[in-house]
């Protein structure tokens, strides 16, 4: 974690994004050649480091390596501040993140869309 940060522990249904899903990286990337992919249409964030991915493959390639890897909801949220992000929609899921921005990037809209009745909310 980044200095000065204050961690937690967080209760969730398994290993996800850590080194105990390594196994699973290397059957995912075999699997992920079938694939074919296209260019966002949109920025799309990669949760490894907060960057803008702009390759469909790249988009790919970072899914299968984000299974054994944290989270950097952080550097999303830099990114989005830097973007001028002014709302943020959190699908299922969902309530984690947006909690997390809401205290991060004050004056940003959020909304967690937990159950199909939220999504007239959207």
């Amino acid at each position: 974690p980044p200095e000065g940060c204050r961690v937690r522990p967080l209760e969730v249904a398994g290993a996800f994004h850590t080194e105990y899903m390594a196994p699973a990286v290397g059957h995912l990337d075999k699997l992920s050649n079938a694939i074919t992919t296209h260019d966002p249409r949109i920025p799309l964030l990669s949760n490894a480091d907060g960057r803008v991915v702009h390759d469909g493959r790249d988009v790919l390639r970072r899914l299968v390596h984000q299974v054994s890897n944290p989270v950097r909801w952080d550097l999303c949220m830099e990114t989005m501040a830097d973007l001028g992000v002014t709302a943020i929609l959190e699908i299922p899921p969902a309530g984690t993140l947006t909690g997390l921005a809401k205290r991060a990037l004050p004056g940003v809209e959020t909304l967690a869309v937990k159950t199909p009745d939220d999504l007239d909310a959207a």
